[in-house]
């Protein structure tokens, strides 16, 4: 049903209009003058707006200028006098919708308000297809066919319809905001927006207004009313990534959003309803950080309705040939040149490498060796060349245990030999396996 605004500040105007509205099964709302409309417009939505243009504090022409930016989408009808037709045509060229001019004529009101609501509906489900072209485009597939993979694939299908919160832990670079946009993806929400917020890229006196939004003047730089997070996210859903470092004021409003359903702006005194379902991720142990005193326990219990534990790659590394295909596959794309072919040898080595930056420095690594390497195939000697030397320090020990390695063979060939022979025989395990089978 839809609901339609109404402003005008004669009353008898807007029972005409009530009854009229009513009686076509239209949601009615009413404002006296355009001051009190811009406010209506902020705490709700309405599908359409039909409003005078003559009327005291603000008039209709100036109350349209704020409508364009508070709702663009919403069409808005003025009503005008004869007099007032030339000022009329002026609104409809700063973006009204049409005019009717008074004395009012029911069936043009209907006519009018019916093409103005077919007009919304239109814009609003070509939003939603460019959404979800959008989406398609940008959701990458989580790749993997481990056991570890598939459990969390198939928690995304049980809990992605229903409208239960989720908490995503797991290191970092191991796909946790790919996971929570899969549960968007696969839920009712999937057509209105996933909004992401990184808790631990916002200072800590700026995460308020960014979640919850700021009132104009209400601080230093306030120079006009912001929607928050929250707001942008409604009837979709809201995605707090690392949430284990919002400061503890943050975590109070967030707790009270998700009890009531609703916030209040800084600087702003009116309660605004949300409707969106909230998604969290942390790479932090939050029940240790609970004990410490840097995380709320009741907030914890309120996100963590359900857990999902993305494991770290060295404890997955059946899936590391999966996704190199993926990524050697993307990036060759990306770089407009023909796909590069791994040798076995070059793909055992990553196996075993320890992946102490997970996903994120495995696509690294794969990208160093498409642009290095030579035009038709990775071998040993490219993995060995550059990214043993150069990888994180997780890998630390394994590139000090290669150090003393190559110095027990006269050849580079001998040692690429070796290496291939014991990876093959020892699967699973990692680089300094190698060497402590050596006799020194």
């Amino acid at each position: 049903m839809a609901k339609i605004l109404v402003v005008d500040d004669e009353s008898p105007i807007r029972r005409v209009f009530r009854d009229i509205l009513e009686h076509e099964k239209y949601k009615f709302d009413e404002a006296a003058d355009g001051a009190e409309a811009v406010e209506k417009v902020k705490q709700n939505k309405y599908d359409a707006i039909i409003m005078d243009i003559k009327m005291p504090r603000m008039d209709g022409m100036d109350a349209l200028d704020h409508l364009q930016d508070l709702a663009p989408d919403t069409p808005v009808i003025m009503i005008s006098g004869h007099a007032d037709i030339e000022i009329a045509v002026q609104a409809v060229k700063k973006g009204a919708f049409d005019f009717i001019s008074k004395p009012l004529d029911i069936q043009r009101i209907l006519i009018t308000l019916r093409n103005a609501l077919d007009k919304s509906t239109l814009i609003t489900e070509t939003k939603v297809l460019k959404r979800k072209v959008a989406q398609v485009k940008t959701t990458l597939p989580i790749i993997g066919e481990s056991a570890e993979i598939k459990n969390i694939k198939s928690q995304i299908d049980k809990v992605a319809p229903l409208d239960v919160r989720v908490l995503v832990t797991g290191s970092n670079g191991t796909g946790k905001e790919l996971v929570a946009h899969w549960i968007h993806e696969k839920s009712q929400r999937a057509a209105k927006p996933i909004v992401e917020v990184n808790c631990a890229a916002i200072p800590s006196e700026l995460i308020e207004s960014e979640l919850f939004g700021h009132m104009k003047g209400s601080f230093t730089g306030a120079v006009k009313d912001h929607a928050g997070k929250f707001e942008q996210a409604t009837g979709g859903t809201i995605f707090l990534d690392e949430i284990g470092d919002m400061s503890h004021s943050a975590q109070a409003k967030v707790l009270r959003a998700l009890q009531e359903k609703r916030i209040s702006r800084v600087g702003g005194d009116k309660e605004i309803d949300v409707d969106v379902r909230v998604i969290a991720a942390t790479n932090k142990d939050l029940l240790k950080e609970i004990e410490r005193g840097n995380f709320r326990e009741d907030l914890y219990y309120r996100l963590a309705v359900v857990l999902i534990e993305v494991p770290p790659l060295n404890d997955r590394r059946s899936d590391i040939p999966l996704l190199i295909a993926h990524f050697t596959h993307l990036i060759c794309t990306d770089y407009g040149i023909a796909p590069k072919k791994m040798s076995d040898g070059a793909l055992n080595l990553l196996q075993n490498i320890n992946w102490a930056g997970n996903i994120r420095e495995l696509r690294n690594v794969v990208e160093r060796l498409i642009i290095y390497s030579n035009p038709h195939e990775i071998v040993e000697d490219d993995v060995l060349q550059y990214v043993i030397p150069v990888s994180s320090d997780g890998a630390k020990a394994n590139r000090n245990r290669l150090k003393d390695i190559f110095t027990k063979f006269d050849t580079e060939k001998e040692l690429i030999d070796y290496m291939t022979t014991e990876y093959r025989a020892n699967k699973g395990k990692n680089l300094a396996a190698v060497g402590d089978k050596l006799e020194w």
